[in-house]
Protein backbone atom coordinates (compact mmCIF):
# COMPACT_ATOMS: atom_id res chain seq x y z
CA UNK A 1 0.00 0.00 0.00
CA UNK A 2 1.45 3.15 -0.69
CA UNK A 3 2.02 5.75 1.99
CA UNK A 4 -0.51 8.38 0.30
CA UNK A 5 -3.40 6.32 0.83
CA UNK A 6 -2.65 5.73 4.55
CA UNK A 7 -5.82 7.74 5.74
CA UNK A 8 -8.10 5.61 3.29
CA UNK A 9 -7.00 2.16 4.35
CA UNK A 10 -9.54 0.17 6.46
CA UNK A 11 -8.99 -3.52 7.46
CA UNK A 12 -7.73 -5.74 10.11
CA UNK A 13 -4.75 -8.10 11.39
CA UNK A 14 -4.35 -9.63 14.51
CA UNK A 15 -0.51 -9.34 15.20
CA UNK A 16 -0.05 -9.21 18.43
CA UNK A 17 -3.60 -8.97 19.20
CA UNK A 18 -7.18 -8.28 17.29
CA UNK A 19 -6.37 -4.82 15.31
CA UNK A 20 -9.20 -2.72 13.50
CA UNK A 21 -7.82 0.44 11.87
CA UNK A 22 -9.21 2.84 9.81
CA UNK A 23 -10.56 6.31 9.90
CA UNK A 24 -14.17 6.10 11.35
CA UNK A 25 -13.65 2.35 12.92
CA UNK A 26 -15.30 3.93 16.57
CA UNK A 27 -18.58 3.83 14.99
CA UNK A 28 -18.68 -0.11 15.10
CA UNK A 29 -17.52 0.16 18.82
CA UNK A 30 -21.22 -1.99 19.84
CA UNK A 31 -20.82 -4.70 17.24
CA UNK A 32 -16.99 -5.29 18.04
CA UNK A 33 -18.06 -5.26 21.96
CA UNK A 34 -20.63 -7.45 21.36
CA UNK A 35 -18.30 -9.70 19.40
CA UNK A 36 -15.63 -9.77 22.12
CA UNK A 37 -18.67 -11.64 24.23
CA UNK A 38 -18.48 -8.47 26.54
CA UNK A 39 -22.22 -7.69 27.70
CA UNK A 40 -21.32 -5.12 30.64
CA UNK A 41 -18.77 -3.02 29.12
CA UNK A 42 -16.95 -0.57 31.51
CA UNK A 43 -16.35 2.52 29.95
CA UNK A 44 -12.78 3.79 31.46
CA UNK A 45 -12.35 7.13 29.27
CA UNK A 46 -9.47 9.81 29.78
CA UNK A 47 -11.14 13.16 31.63
CA UNK A 48 -9.05 15.27 29.35
CA UNK A 49 -10.39 13.81 25.95
CA UNK A 50 -12.71 16.09 24.13
CA UNK A 51 -16.55 15.96 25.63
CA UNK A 52 -17.83 14.87 22.25
CA UNK A 53 -15.69 11.98 22.47
CA UNK A 54 -16.32 10.13 25.56
CA UNK A 55 -20.26 10.86 25.13
CA UNK A 56 -20.18 9.83 21.65
CA UNK A 57 -18.55 6.58 22.24
CA UNK A 58 -20.67 6.09 25.15
CA UNK A 59 -23.50 6.79 23.68
CA UNK A 60 -22.39 4.38 20.34
CA UNK A 61 -22.28 1.46 23.22
CA UNK A 62 -25.18 2.43 25.38
CA UNK A 63 -27.33 2.40 22.52
CA UNK A 64 -26.73 -1.36 21.77
CA UNK A 65 -26.18 -2.38 25.20
CA UNK A 66 -27.77 -0.72 28.16
CA UNK A 67 -25.97 -2.35 31.10
CA UNK A 68 -22.54 -0.11 29.58
CA UNK A 69 -20.70 2.09 32.53
CA UNK A 70 -18.82 4.66 32.64
CA UNK A 71 -15.75 5.94 34.75
CA UNK A 72 -13.26 8.66 34.90
CA UNK A 73 -11.57 9.16 37.52
CA UNK A 74 -7.91 9.01 35.93
CA UNK A 75 -5.00 11.41 36.42
CA UNK A 76 -2.20 12.12 34.12
CA UNK A 77 0.61 9.63 35.95
CA UNK A 78 -2.84 7.55 37.45
CA UNK A 79 -1.90 5.91 40.48
CA UNK A 80 -3.02 3.03 42.46
CA UNK A 81 -5.81 4.63 43.71
CA UNK A 82 -7.20 5.05 40.45
CA UNK A 83 -7.10 1.16 39.51
CA UNK A 84 -8.37 0.92 42.86
CA UNK A 85 -11.82 3.51 42.23
CA UNK A 86 -12.63 1.72 39.20
CA UNK A 87 -12.19 -1.57 40.28
CA UNK A 88 -14.84 -0.92 42.63
CA UNK A 89 -17.36 0.61 39.94
CA UNK A 90 -16.57 -2.34 38.11
CA UNK A 91 -17.01 -5.06 40.93
CA UNK A 92 -20.30 -3.03 42.44
CA UNK A 93 -21.91 -2.96 38.75
CA UNK A 94 -21.05 -6.49 37.93
CA UNK A 95 -19.06 -5.43 34.58
CA UNK A 96 -17.57 -8.01 32.41
CA UNK A 97 -15.21 -6.47 30.17
CA UNK A 98 -13.56 -2.66 29.39
CA UNK A 99 -13.61 -0.52 27.22
CA UNK A 100 -11.06 2.17 27.32
CA UNK A 101 -10.73 4.85 25.15
CA UNK A 102 -8.03 7.76 25.42
CA UNK A 103 -4.21 8.41 25.97
CA UNK A 104 -1.64 5.87 27.73
CA UNK A 105 -3.00 6.65 30.96
CA UNK A 106 -6.22 5.82 30.53
CA UNK A 107 -5.46 2.87 28.55
CA UNK A 108 -3.17 1.54 31.31
CA UNK A 109 -6.07 2.03 34.39
CA UNK A 110 -8.55 0.26 32.12
CA UNK A 111 -6.24 -2.90 31.77
CA UNK A 112 -5.22 -2.72 35.43
CA UNK A 113 -8.71 -2.66 36.32
CA UNK A 114 -9.98 -5.66 34.15
CA UNK A 115 -6.26 -7.72 34.96
CA UNK A 116 -6.89 -6.89 38.85
CA UNK A 117 -10.53 -8.85 39.22
CA UNK A 118 -10.11 -11.68 40.63
CA UNK A 119 -6.82 -11.36 42.56
CA UNK A 120 -6.12 -10.86 46.38
CA UNK A 121 -3.07 -9.51 46.44
CA UNK A 122 -2.55 -5.38 46.07
CA UNK A 123 -1.55 -4.47 42.39
CA UNK A 124 1.98 -3.76 43.29
CA UNK A 125 2.96 -7.49 43.78
CA UNK A 126 2.21 -7.86 39.97
CA UNK A 127 5.52 -5.20 39.28
CA UNK A 128 7.87 -6.36 36.24
CA UNK A 129 10.05 -8.16 38.25
CA UNK A 130 11.57 -11.74 37.77
CA UNK A 131 9.00 -14.05 37.14
CA UNK A 132 5.95 -11.87 39.75
CA UNK A 133 3.53 -12.08 37.43
CA UNK A 134 3.04 -15.93 37.95
CA UNK A 135 1.14 -14.63 41.09
CA UNK A 136 -1.76 -14.19 39.53
CA UNK A 137 -4.47 -16.41 40.86
CA UNK A 138 -7.10 -15.91 37.73
CA UNK A 139 -6.79 -17.98 34.71
CA UNK A 140 -9.73 -15.87 32.82
CA UNK A 141 -9.14 -12.67 32.11
CA UNK A 142 -11.91 -9.72 31.82
CA UNK A 143 -11.50 -8.71 27.98
CA UNK A 144 -10.25 -5.10 27.01
CA UNK A 145 -10.82 -3.16 24.57
CA UNK A 146 -8.47 -0.25 23.82
CA UNK A 147 -8.82 2.95 21.66
CA UNK A 148 -5.91 5.41 21.60
CA UNK A 149 -6.51 8.53 21.31
CA UNK A 150 -2.93 9.74 21.20
CA UNK A 151 -0.10 8.53 18.94
CA UNK A 152 2.65 8.11 21.84
CA UNK A 153 2.41 5.22 23.75
CA UNK A 154 1.16 2.18 22.30
CA UNK A 155 -0.58 0.77 25.29
CA UNK A 156 -3.19 -0.69 23.29
CA UNK A 157 -0.47 -3.64 22.11
CA UNK A 158 1.04 -3.24 25.75
CA UNK A 159 1.40 -6.76 28.32
CA UNK A 160 1.86 -3.80 30.95
CA UNK A 161 0.48 -0.89 32.43
CA UNK A 162 2.55 1.76 34.21
CA UNK A 163 1.31 2.60 37.61
CA UNK A 164 2.30 5.03 40.08
CA UNK A 165 2.75 3.68 43.78
CA UNK A 166 0.29 6.47 45.57
CA UNK A 167 2.69 5.51 48.69
CA UNK A 168 6.41 6.38 47.30
CA UNK A 169 5.32 8.41 43.72
CA UNK A 170 7.47 5.98 42.09
CA UNK A 171 6.63 4.85 38.64
CA UNK A 172 6.06 1.23 38.55
CA UNK A 173 5.56 -1.38 35.89
CA UNK A 174 2.64 -3.79 36.39
CA UNK A 175 3.36 -6.76 34.05
CA UNK A 176 1.42 -10.00 32.53
CA UNK A 177 1.11 -11.45 29.38
CA UNK A 178 -3.01 -11.63 29.58
CA UNK A 179 -3.14 -7.79 30.35
CA UNK A 180 -2.19 -7.66 26.43
CA UNK A 181 -5.88 -5.86 24.92
CA UNK A 182 -8.22 -8.67 23.40
CA UNK A 183 -8.60 -6.30 20.95
CA UNK A 184 -7.50 -2.67 19.70
CA UNK A 185 -8.99 0.20 17.32
CA UNK A 186 -7.25 2.67 15.30
CA UNK A 187 -8.78 5.12 14.33
CA UNK A 188 -7.01 8.23 13.32
CA UNK A 189 -9.66 10.89 13.55
CA UNK A 190 -9.67 10.56 16.90
CA UNK A 191 -6.14 12.30 17.23
CA UNK A 192 -7.15 15.20 15.44
CA UNK A 193 -7.92 17.33 18.56
CA UNK A 194 -4.44 16.51 19.95
CA UNK A 195 -2.69 19.94 20.61
CA UNK A 196 0.25 20.39 18.63
CA UNK A 197 2.83 19.91 21.81
CA UNK A 198 0.66 16.99 23.06
CA UNK A 199 1.74 15.48 19.31
CA UNK A 200 4.69 16.67 19.64
CA UNK A 201 5.84 14.52 23.30
CA UNK A 202 3.50 11.61 22.10
CA UNK A 203 5.44 11.62 18.95
CA UNK A 204 8.39 11.40 20.21
CA UNK A 205 7.47 9.06 23.01
CA UNK A 206 6.59 6.58 19.55
CA UNK A 207 9.98 7.39 18.29
CA UNK A 208 12.00 6.51 21.18
CA UNK A 209 9.86 3.02 21.98
CA UNK A 210 11.24 2.33 18.05
CA UNK A 211 14.48 3.61 18.09
CA UNK A 212 15.65 2.27 22.17
CA UNK A 213 13.61 -1.23 20.69
CA UNK A 214 16.24 -1.33 17.52
CA UNK A 215 19.24 -0.53 19.58
CA UNK A 216 18.52 -2.34 23.20
CA UNK A 217 20.61 -5.63 23.78
CA UNK A 218 19.52 -9.01 22.72
CA UNK A 219 17.99 -11.03 19.47
CA UNK A 220 14.95 -10.23 18.29
CA UNK A 221 14.93 -9.95 14.56
CA UNK A 222 11.21 -9.56 14.39
CA UNK A 223 11.17 -6.48 16.98
CA UNK A 224 13.84 -4.84 15.05
CA UNK A 225 12.57 -4.85 11.57
CA UNK A 226 9.05 -3.59 13.16
CA UNK A 227 11.36 -0.51 14.75
CA UNK A 228 12.65 0.64 11.66
CA UNK A 229 9.45 1.07 9.62
CA UNK A 230 8.30 2.49 12.71
CA UNK A 231 10.87 5.10 13.44
CA UNK A 232 10.43 5.70 9.07
CA UNK A 233 6.98 6.53 9.58
CA UNK A 234 7.72 9.20 12.33
CA UNK A 235 10.31 10.47 10.19
CA UNK A 236 8.05 11.57 7.42
CA UNK A 237 4.94 12.04 9.39
CA UNK A 238 5.79 13.51 12.96
CA UNK A 239 6.82 17.25 12.14
CA UNK A 240 4.04 17.50 9.59
CA UNK A 241 1.57 16.11 12.25
CA UNK A 242 2.80 18.71 14.76
CA UNK A 243 2.66 21.77 12.05
CA UNK A 244 -0.83 20.46 10.40
CA UNK A 245 -3.09 18.66 13.25
CA UNK A 246 -5.47 18.10 10.53
CA UNK A 247 -3.44 16.17 8.38
CA UNK A 248 -5.18 13.06 8.57
CA UNK A 249 -2.17 11.34 6.52
CA UNK A 250 0.18 12.05 9.08
CA UNK A 251 -1.85 11.27 12.02
CA UNK A 252 -2.56 8.19 10.44
CA UNK A 253 1.28 7.51 9.97
CA UNK A 254 1.95 8.48 13.45
CA UNK A 255 -0.40 6.11 14.81
CA UNK A 256 0.66 3.63 13.15
CA UNK A 257 3.99 4.62 14.44
CA UNK A 258 3.08 3.89 17.90
CA UNK A 259 1.53 1.17 17.75
CA UNK A 260 4.60 -0.07 16.07
CA UNK A 261 7.25 0.99 18.82
CA UNK A 262 5.18 -0.77 21.56
CA UNK A 263 5.44 -3.98 19.26
CA UNK A 264 8.64 -3.73 18.94
CA UNK A 265 9.95 -2.67 22.46
CA UNK A 266 8.94 -6.91 23.21
CA UNK A 267 12.64 -6.42 22.79
CA UNK A 268 13.16 -4.08 25.29
CA UNK A 269 13.89 -0.64 26.15
CA UNK A 270 16.81 1.24 27.17
CA UNK A 271 18.51 4.27 29.47
CA UNK A 272 16.24 6.86 28.20
CA UNK A 273 13.00 5.26 29.99
CA UNK A 274 15.27 3.89 32.52
CA UNK A 275 15.95 7.69 33.34
CA UNK A 276 12.52 9.01 32.60
CA UNK A 277 10.59 7.59 34.90
CA UNK A 278 12.05 8.93 37.88
CA UNK A 279 12.22 12.06 36.62
CA UNK A 280 7.96 11.86 35.49
CA UNK A 281 8.00 10.65 38.92
CA UNK A 282 9.22 13.41 40.81
CA UNK A 283 8.41 15.92 38.79
CA UNK A 284 4.87 15.39 37.15
CA UNK A 285 6.81 15.91 33.86
CA UNK A 286 5.06 14.37 30.32
CA UNK A 287 6.11 11.04 29.88
CA UNK A 288 6.99 11.63 26.09
CA UNK A 289 8.04 14.86 26.68
CA UNK A 290 10.88 13.90 29.70
CA UNK A 291 11.69 10.84 26.88
CA UNK A 292 12.14 13.52 23.92
CA UNK A 293 14.45 15.77 26.22
CA UNK A 294 16.77 13.03 27.62
CA UNK A 295 17.46 11.35 23.94
CA UNK A 296 20.34 12.98 22.71
CA UNK A 297 22.05 12.45 25.88
CA UNK A 298 21.57 9.00 26.19
CA UNK A 299 22.42 8.32 22.45
CA UNK A 300 25.76 9.99 23.33
CA UNK A 301 26.12 7.87 25.77
CA UNK A 302 25.33 4.78 24.16
CA UNK A 303 27.17 6.14 20.78
CA UNK A 304 30.22 3.83 20.87
CA UNK A 305 28.58 0.98 20.73
CA UNK A 306 25.48 1.66 18.86
CA UNK A 307 27.00 3.03 15.82
CA UNK A 308 26.37 0.44 13.27
CA UNK A 309 23.24 0.37 13.69
CA UNK A 310 22.43 4.23 13.74
CA UNK A 311 24.38 4.12 10.50
CA UNK A 312 21.83 1.95 9.31
CA UNK A 313 19.05 3.51 10.81
CA UNK A 314 20.52 7.00 8.65
CA UNK A 315 20.40 5.04 5.86
CA UNK A 316 16.84 3.96 5.82
CA UNK A 317 15.85 7.23 6.59
CA UNK A 318 18.17 8.33 4.08
CA UNK A 319 19.70 11.33 6.52
CA UNK A 320 22.42 13.00 4.83
CA UNK A 321 25.69 11.27 5.01
CA UNK A 322 23.95 8.20 6.13
CA UNK A 323 26.62 8.29 9.27
CA UNK A 324 26.03 7.54 13.11
CA UNK A 325 26.54 11.63 13.23
CA UNK A 326 24.00 12.38 11.07
CA UNK A 327 21.36 10.23 12.78
CA UNK A 328 22.22 12.47 16.30
CA UNK A 329 22.07 15.50 13.82
CA UNK A 330 18.59 14.73 12.73
CA UNK A 331 17.79 13.50 16.18
CA UNK A 332 18.96 17.17 17.66
CA UNK A 333 17.01 19.23 14.95
CA UNK A 334 14.01 17.14 15.23
CA UNK A 335 13.73 18.20 18.56
CA UNK A 336 14.50 21.88 17.97
CA UNK A 337 11.95 21.65 15.57
CA UNK A 338 9.09 20.55 17.45
CA UNK A 339 9.89 22.81 20.68
CA UNK A 340 11.70 20.58 22.50
CA UNK A 341 13.10 22.25 25.22
CA UNK A 342 16.78 21.89 25.36
CA UNK A 343 17.73 20.44 28.74
CA UNK A 344 15.76 18.61 31.48
CA UNK A 345 15.75 21.88 33.72
CA UNK A 346 13.09 22.81 31.77
CA UNK A 347 11.04 20.08 33.04
CA UNK A 348 12.09 20.97 36.93
CA UNK A 349 14.75 19.13 37.96
CA UNK A 350 18.06 20.60 39.20
CA UNK A 351 21.93 19.07 40.24
CA UNK A 352 20.64 18.94 43.89
CA UNK A 353 18.22 16.07 42.51
CA UNK A 354 20.87 14.22 40.70
CA UNK A 355 21.22 11.79 43.46
CA UNK A 356 17.97 10.92 44.06
CA UNK A 357 17.08 10.35 40.38
CA UNK A 358 20.54 8.30 39.88
CA UNK A 359 19.43 5.79 42.49
CA UNK A 360 15.63 5.57 41.67
CA UNK A 361 17.27 5.20 37.68
CA UNK A 362 19.21 2.57 37.96
CA UNK A 363 16.91 0.42 39.63
CA UNK A 364 14.91 0.76 36.57
CA UNK A 365 13.85 -2.04 34.56
CA UNK A 366 14.59 -0.76 31.50
CA UNK A 367 18.65 -0.33 32.42
CA UNK A 368 18.91 -3.93 31.83
CA UNK A 369 18.68 -4.06 27.88
CA UNK A 370 20.23 -0.64 27.48
CA UNK A 371 23.19 -1.61 25.25
CA UNK A 372 25.96 0.05 26.87
CA UNK A 373 26.17 -0.84 30.83
CA UNK A 374 25.16 1.39 33.22
CA UNK A 375 26.06 2.59 36.56
CA UNK A 376 24.67 4.68 39.57
CA UNK A 377 27.88 7.46 38.68
CA UNK A 378 27.56 6.81 34.67
CA UNK A 379 23.87 7.95 34.99
CA UNK A 380 24.43 10.60 37.34
CA UNK A 381 27.10 12.00 34.66
CA UNK A 382 24.03 11.49 31.78
CA UNK A 383 21.85 13.76 34.60
CA UNK A 384 24.06 16.27 34.46
CA UNK A 385 24.89 16.49 31.06
CA UNK A 386 20.97 16.77 30.03
CA UNK A 387 20.12 19.50 32.73
CA UNK A 388 23.28 21.61 31.70
CA UNK A 389 22.77 20.90 27.76
CA UNK A 390 26.15 18.99 27.31
CA UNK A 391 26.13 16.50 24.56
CA UNK A 392 28.94 14.44 25.29
CA UNK A 393 30.05 12.20 22.73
Amino acid sequence: MSESKLSEARGKWTYPNQIYFGCGSLNNIANLTINTKIKRPLLVADPGLPEQIISRTFNYLKQEIPETGLFTDITENPSDKSVTSGLEVFRSDDHDGVVTIGGGSAIDVGKAIAFMDGESRPIFDFEDRFDWWERAERSQRRPVIAIPTTAGTGSEVGRASVITDSRDGHKKLIFHPDMLPKMSILDAELTLALPAELTAATGMDALVHNLESYIALGCHPIAEGVALEGLRLASCHLKNAVENGSDLESRCGMLFSSTMGAIAFQKGLGAVHALAHPVGSLFQSHHGLTNAVLLPYVLAYNFPLVQDKLATLARYLDLQGNTPDSFLEWIIGLRASLNIPNTLSALGPNESDINKLAKLAINDQATTTNPRPLNENEISDIYKNAISGHINI
